[in-house]
């Protein structure tokens, strides 16, 4: 074999980056429709938070009988399916608003703004709803399939190579198209999105090969629900590590939704941003993740993994309290990039170690049951945010109630930093690495 036949990644991994890529670039131009038709129903910000926190609230109730589908299900089949799901929904939210007409403000002067339209906020939160059980099933299914497409010496550099681009369709080049459609209407972004996810379930199905757990491939009669979900529970509970990750990440992932569950009002009303700039200033995102992508595997060699989480959380104290003090969109730009370049270095050092260490028939189950830990605080600290807006208007100003969520943020990121760094070394990382490659 070859030296750039060691180093290709195959024309399976082709497809699923390409899938990938294409979903994101409509997520990232609904990361500016979404929030901007919500701040057009409502200005109320508990309401807009409700909003996103029912996108989330699936992986708070519905990831673990997920992770038993994925482990029972072909995985190919069921990202084929959510895709096509995920597509009619998106479809559904666009034909609602194309039927308001003229019902919406101009997206530049939503101070026109009165009251709640009820119809399209219901149709709003039932939709997101929905679209957050079908990303579930189908983000699940995706880092499951993934060990199945490349090899295990490759997972990180695969890893970094897929989240590096889709920042740069989510956060790079989709914002700003979005920004563009929005400006023609309310309707295109949505209806724009609504095609990416056909165009990657048809990508998706090209794959070739088998996608099912090992254990679902075989002719022996399965275990009820109930019996292999407490398999996959007691697996992740009774690893050290992985049990302190997810829970690490539950709490890194409630708090940074608590800074962004008012983000579009902080961004019009503090930062005084328009459609355009909203969508620069998301684009902040997208340069951190490309260059976490692309550098977080060299991090990890040259620091050590367990030194490289530490920044990561270590930076989660600091940067809240930059974006909290300022006022101007750039700087906030600027901590965006970073705040988004430690995560893809989390995330790739996490993500990529599950996948070495996880028993391939647990893998949908153990994935789950990390992701209801990891992703299920999502909902309750986008609630919070909201809340904490709410009530610190009270006696104070919408200004410094709207800059409140990030102080916060920092002080929890802390208390978070402070029980994580001792028990996320190299030392456990390694040794965790070497048990799972161990002959049983």
């Amino acid at each position: 074999m070859t030296a750039t036949d060691r180093s290709a990644l195959g024309p399976n991994y082709r497809k699923v980056f390409s899938a990938s890529v294409i979903s994101n670039l409509g997520d990232g131009i609904d990361a500016i429709g979404y929030p901007w038709l919500a701040s057009a129903i409502t200005r109320n910000p508990l309401l807009i938070a409700v909003i996103a926190a029912a996108q989330k609230l699936p992986w708070l109730v519905f990831t673990l009988p997920a992770g038993v589908i994925t482990d029972r299900v072909d995985r190919r089949r069921l990202m084929v399916t959510m895709d096509v799901l995920r597509g009619l929904l998106t479809a559904g939210v666009a034909i609602a608003v194309l039927g308001l007409g003229e019902g919406l403000p101009d997206p530049k002067h939503l101070d026109q703004v009165a009251g709640t339209r009820v119809g399209l906020y219901v149709v709003l939160v039932a939709s997101a709803l929905l679209l957050g059980c079908a990303e579930v099933l189908r983000d699940n299914s995706a880092q499951t399939i993934l060990p199945s497409v490349v090899r295990p010496d490759q997972l990180e550099r695969a890893n970094g190579r897929m989240w590096s681009a889709e920042m740069i369709a989510n956060q790079f080049a989709g914002p700003p198209l979005g920004s563009l459609l929005l400006a023609v209407s309310f309707f295109l972004p949505f209806a724009v999105d609504a095609g990416s996810f056909f165009a990657a379930a048809g990508l998706v199905a090209l794959l070739t090969g088998q996608f099912r757990a090992k254990a679902a491939a075989d002719a022996t009669p399965r275990a009820s629900w109930r019996t292999e979900l407490r398999e996959g529970v007691r697996w992740l509970w009774n690893h050290r590590l992985l049990r302190t990750l997810a829970i690490v990440l539950g709490l890194i992932n409630g708090i940074g939704s608590m800074q962004f569950a008012t983000m579009v009002l902080f961004a019009q009303e503090v930062l005084k941003t328009s459609p355009i700039e909203f969508a620069i200033l998301n684009m902040g995102g997208a340069v951190g993740g490309v260059i976490g992508g692309t550098i977080a595997s060299r991090v990890s060699t040259r620091l050590g993994p367990g030194r490289s989480l530490s920044l990561v959380l270590l930076s989660g104290a600091v940067l809240p309290v930059i974006i909290g003090l300022s006022s101007h969109w750039v700087i906030a730009f600027v901590v965006f990039t970073v705040e988004t370049l430690t995560a893809l270095v989390w995330n790739v050092i996490t993500v990529s170690l599950r996948q070495q260490i996880i028993p391939d028939h647990l893998l949908g189950r153990v994935n789950s049951v990390y992701r209801f830990f990891g992703w299920g605080m999502m909902p309750i600290g986008t609630a919070l945010g909201g809340l904490v807006v709410l009530v610190a208007q009270h006696g104070h100003s919408r200004e410094f109630a709207l800059r409140a969520p990030w102080f916060v943020a920092a002080a929890l990121s802390a208390l978070t930093a402070l029980y994580a760094i001792p028990r996320l070394t190299t030392d456990r990382i390694e040794a965790a690495r070497a048990e799972a490659t161990r002959p049983s």
